[in-house]
């Protein structure tokens, strides 16, 4: 039994160690297989990739071969172009040469030339010097000399004719620019056809009933009189039915007071505190109508830039008239007859039109600044900065100043224009208003007036005083001394009736 299992046991470890040498020898022959798998591959892998070298070899054995053919041919075309480009070269260095050599030829033969020239130029000289020579011996003359006498006697030859023919000229031209200044100035006044037209001394209001005349005179007349002291005008009831004719030398006081009055007959409230109001207020509508006016004559004329402030006493001009004729219409007329003027000479056309529409500024306050409207014009224009060619143009209208361009001769030139047509003008009606404006002037310079208004066409006067600086017996006094410096200094047809009002107020205000 033990020998049964012995013997199994030998013959299974025999088995066991068998499997194992089989085993490994099995592993062995797997190993050696594989490795000859491997090797074929990489030979095979080997053998491809020396193909594919030796054909890569064979491009670029075949591009370089073609790269350098290329090359020979571009380095043969640069050989033969840079041949020719030397052949050129040689050729111009040739022609230069030629060339150079020719234009030293021509200096040497010049250079002959002036050396010849020269030399007869000294031969003409001396021979010119001993023939001048000779004349002064035999006339008896030196050169400068016979120079004069022999111009001395040309010009007395051709002196009739010269005379003669300078008339003629003269005269020939003296026509001509008649003729052609007619001929401008008929071109420009037939080019402006505005009508003309005279203002009056007075204004008619018209009003609604006899209810609102008897409002408007008040009670004892206080209201009239308020409203002509406010106003400064005369105000007339029953000369139109109707109406109410407001009368006053002053075109400015007279619209004053009419706004003020028809403002009033509008509210219904007619008392001495609403006239005063609207008084005041009419005069600040004014202040817009006359800025209103102005504007509409720079449209009108074109002209532009100039200072805002010269408007509002642009505007005045407008309410003003010189000879009957209105003083705004008659400098925007100018402005369109300068500039047509100026277009026909060649002058500045912006500079003429704006000296003929500013020439009479000085109008529109000559009755409150002392001096010429002339000098108070070019004072104004000079204040706001207004171009000085502006100024001389309009400063000689009234040849006060010499004509420094010519601007200034054709604004004056069309002041005549305009102020000459047929009907513009009326010289009774200036003196007249000169005539009150120099009665007011000589009733504003006395101490303790407020100020004064000439009505009833002059016959009267009426002088509001300071009562804190006038009493009732300097009243009187002042009546008197005015009423005999209007006869030692004024000229005026009648008499005149010096009325002196002198007013306290006092006013207070409960709270």
């Amino acid at each position: 039994m033990n020998l049964t299992i012995l013997t199994l046991s030998l013959f299974a470890g025999a088995v066991f160690v068998a499997g194992g040498i089989i085993g490994y020898f099995l592993r062995v022959l797997l190993l050696l297989g594989k490795k000859g798998s491997m090797e074929l591959t990489i030979k095979a892998r080997m053998m491809e990739a020396e193909t594919k070298a030796s054909h890569v070899v064979a491009e670029a054995t075949s591009k370089s071969t073609q790269i350098l053919e290329e090359a020979k041919k571009q380095i043969a075309e640069k050989e033969a172009t840079q041949r020719k480009l030397e052949e050129r070269l040689l050729s111009k260095d040739a022609l230069l040469d030629k060339r150079q050599g020719d234009i030293d030829k021509e200096i040497e033969g010049i250079k002959v030339k002036i050396a010849e020239l020269k030399e007869i130029k000294e031969r003409i000289e001396g021979t010119k010097e001993e023939t001048e020579k000779k004349l002064a011996e035999v006339a008896g003359l030196s050169r400068d000399e016979a120079k004069a006498s022999l111009f001395a006697a040309v010009e007395k030859k051709a002196e009739e004719d010269i005379m003669v023919r300078m008339q003629k000229l003269e005269i020939g031209a003296e026509e001509r620019l008649d003729r052609r200044a007619k001929d401008i100035l008929a071109t420009s006044i037939q080019r402006l056809a505005n009508s003309t037209a005279s203002e009056t001394m007075s204004t008619n209001v018209p009003i609604p009933s006899d209810e609102v005349k008897g409002k408007i005179i008040g009670k004892e007349g206080r209201n009239i009189r308020a409203f002509e002291r406010a106003a400064g005008v005369e105000v007339l009831i029953d000369e139109t039915p109707g109406s109410i004719v407001l009368s006053s030398f002053d075109s400015v006081r007279r619209q004053v007071a009419r706004l003020a009055l028809e403002n009033l007959i509008k509210d219904g409230r007619i008392q001495p505190a609403r006239i005063e109001e609207m008084v005041a207020k009419a005069k600040g509508d004014l202040d817009k109508i006359m800025k209103e006016k102005a504007e509409a004559a720079l449209v009108e004329t074109g002209i532009f830039n100039l200072d805002p402030r010269l408007l509002a006493i642009l505007g005045r001009l407008h309410f003003r008239t010189s000879f009957g004729q209105n003083v705004l219409q008659h400098s925007t007329e100018m402005a369109h007859i300068a500039g047509m003027l100026a277009e026909e000479l060649g002058a500045d056309v912006s500079v003429a039109k704006a000296g003929a529409l500013l020439h009479d500024i000085g109008k529109a306050v000559d009755h409150e600044v002392q001096g010429t409207h002339v000098e108070i014009g070019r004072k104004i224009l000079q204040k706001f900065g207004v171009d000085n060619k502006i100024i001389q143009a309009m400063q000689s209208h009234h040849e006060e100043y010499p004509y420094e361009t010519i601007e200034s001769i054709i604004v004056q030139t069309a002041d005549s224009i305009s102020g000459g047509r047929p009907g513009a003008r009326r010289d009774s009606v200036e003196n007249y208003i000169k005539r009150l404006q120099d009665l007011e002037a000589l009733a504003n310079n006395t101490p303790g007036v407020e100020k004064s208004y000439a009505i009833a066409a002059g016959r009267e006067i009426r002088i509001f005083v300071n009562p804190t600086l006038i009493t009732d017996l300097d009243a009187l006094k002042l009546a008197q001394d005015l009423a005999r410096r209007i006869e030692a200094e004024l000229r005026y047809p009648g008499e005149i009736k010096v009325c002196v009002i002198r007013e306290t107020r006092v006013i207070e205000h409960a709270r």
